[in-house]
């Protein structure tokens, strides 16, 4: 595999609970299940994945700097609940020069209205929710093709 292309897949809070945390809003896969069929697609792509979870905001701010230095193809993130409350998260994703593709689960906009508003929409090129597990291979898809 070459490592000329890297995509950073970033994950944040509580998604480490993912297949036991509200399985009929988030399903049943885990973060593992998912990491593992992005590597393996990424694998036939081409493509080094680099796939992190973390429960603090700080950490992801930090990974969207290192992607950046690293010279990142692009980066997927996944920021749970930091979606609707994050400037800090907006502002560093308007800080760098690599795409950054939203990616939920759910579709936030047939939740609860708190969950309709972005921030980090607002700073990324797009957007994929709604569709569980599948979302993050249809970002991996939208990301190859950037």
């Amino acid at each position: 595999m070459t490592e000329s292309r890297k995509i950073f897949v970033l994950n944040g809070p509580n998604l480490n609970l993912l297949g036991s945390r509200e399985p009929d809003i988030y399903g049943y896969d885990t973060l593992d299940d998912i990491a593992e069929r992005m590597e393996d697609a990424a694998e036939r792509a081409h493509v080094a994945i680099e796939f992190r979870q973390t429960n603090h905001e700080g950490h992801l701010i930090d990974w969207l700097h290192e992607a950046q230095a690293e010279g990142a193809h692009a980066v997927i993130l996944n920021p749970g609940g930091f979606t609707h409350t994050s400037v800090a998260l907006h502002d560093a994703i308007k800080s760098i020069t690599m795409p950054v593709i939203e990616v939920h689960l759910s579709n936030p906009h047939k939740r609860e209205e708190f969950r309709h508003k972005s921030y980090v929409g607002m700073a990324a090129h797009g957007t994929v929710a709604g569709f569980g597990a599948l979302s993050y291979m249809l970002a991996l898809e939208a990301a190859l093709e950037l």
